[in-house]
């Protein structure tokens, strides 16, 4: 009788953890629920103005809140206006697992860059409460504030959203302080939100890819590799403001021909290292401006993207030589500014990668690993805990307008994804 009962109780979590490989999402209700949330804001070009403190942010964040109480969550606002969806675990002593997005948006954007993950991670609750399954840790929905306006909650909950940033005024016309304010934060005791390194045992987001390689290459899921960093710099070149017409060819310093050059060269330069690096200049202005002088002065930026700040810095050392070498060349000058890095890379955790990896695999769905060139939430949550991300296509990779579009089979692949991907975790940390 002794060793039936041993065996009982082994043969209980396993078929436990048979039934759950089993589960799925209910894509209905989770495309149900995007369409509804899409409405928030629908202006006449078919795209969505659901800017962060808008009244039409209020509105679908109150819509979301009540999903996520039918869901049978304890469901509160943080002082940083953050919405947050607690469900226990069976082990209070585990720390919690913790996943979502966020559901602001550009003007005039799309229906799918953050929503698909929302809403996915309130789907994933709602499946567990329907299908009365405990988990062993804690689970943790949050749907960030104003994550389009310089991912303002998460910086909040990791510590480095600072009075400086409160003051920034808005798409909504009005500064983060008072927006916070708007949605039923308290601005003025941020600074207690911060949470200890590692107090969470992970952190995951399922999100649209917003650069086309899946959509490219058909491929459903995306295992990200990390966020990429960004350093930006100012380039000017100088020479000597002339009239167009009379000054003759031979006798000129236009800073223009060097500008071009290093255009060039940063293209070229990109190209020909290895990697998945992006390096580019989206903006130049010449001085005095007018198209019958010769420029004195041709300001321009320069970007680099990429998941290690030493291929970032290698970069730049060989595009600082080549701006150089332009600018004697014309006899000119150039001058260099190094603008404060935008962000640090953050890795995702190799454990979850690997999980995430095989679930997508385990669901028949290909899978394809690449760095994120765009910011994220889980860029910030990665300060304090392990982090991965899962990417679905979009289609031709657009987002941040309205055709942004990723198909309901998508959504509910990555929303499948992402639950197996909990469910597993569960299992495997803190054993």
């Amino acid at each position: 009788m002794k060793i039936l009962q041993i065996l009982f109780f082994l043969w209980i979590p396993t078929l436990c953890l048979g039934q759950t490989s089993e589960l799925r999402v209910n894509s209905e209700r989770l495309n149900g629920s995007l369409k509804k949330l899409s409405t928030f804001g629908k202006n006449a070009n078919g795209g969505t103005d659901r800017i962060a403190f808008s009244e039409y942010d209020i509105q679908a964040r109150s819509y979301v809140m009540g999903l996520m109480n039918d869901a049978g969550l304890e469901v509160s606002v943080d002082f940083a206006g953050n919405i947050i969806g607690k469900r226990k675990g069976t082990n209070p002593a585990l720390k919690p697992i913790a996943f979502g997005s966020h559901i602001d948006e550009v003007p005039n954007g799309g229906d799918y860059d953050g929503p698909v993950g929302s809403m996915s991670a309130i789907e994933i609750m709602q499946t567990l409460a329907d299908e009365r399954i405990e988990t062993r840790h804690p689970l943790e929905i949050i749907i960030f504030t104003n994550e389009e306006g310089g991912v303002i909650g998460s910086r909040a909950l990791v510590g480095e959203l600072g009075k400086e940033a409160l003051q920034v005024v808005t798409n909504a016309g009005i500064t983060q302080y008072e927006g916070i304010k708007k949605i039923g934060g308290d601005p003025d005791r941020i600074p207690e939100l911060k949470r200890d390194p590692l107090s969470l045992a992970a952190f995951l987001e399922l999100h649209i890819e917003q650069g086309g390689n899946l959509d490219r290459e058909k491929v459903k899921i995306g295992v990200v590799e990390g966020i990429v960093a960004i350093n930006w710099w100012t380039f000017t070149f100088h020479g000597f403001a002339n009239h167009a017409g009379t000054t003759p060819m031979n006798m000129r310093k236009d800073p223009m021909l060097p500008a071009a050059e290093f255009i060039l060269a940063v293209n070229e330069v990109a190209k020909s290292t290895e990697g998945k690096q992006v390096a580019t200049v989206g903006k130049i202005e010449a001085s005095p401006g007018a198209g019958n002088v010769i420029p004195g002065e041709v300001t321009l930026n320069l970007e680099i993207r990429d998941l290690s700040p030493e291929k970032i810095s290698s970069m730049y050392a060989e595009l600082e030589k080549r701006a150089k070498a332009s600018a004697e060349k014309y006899d000119t000058t150039v001058s260099i500014q190094p603008i404060d890095v935008a962000s640090k890379p953050a890795i995702a955790d190799d454990i979850i990668r690997n999980i995430i990896d095989e679930q997508a695999k385990a669901l028949g769905l290909s899978t394809m690993s690449l760095p994120s060139g765009a910011g994220h939430d889980a860029q910030e949550m990665a300060r304090i805990a392990p982090m991965g991300m899962i990417f679905i296509p979009s289609k031709d990779g657009i987002s941040h307008a309205p055709s942004e579009y990723s198909s309901p089979e998508d959504i509910a692949n990555g929303a499948n994804v992402l639950l197996q991907t909990i469910l597993t975790l569960d299992q495997k940390l803190g054993s």
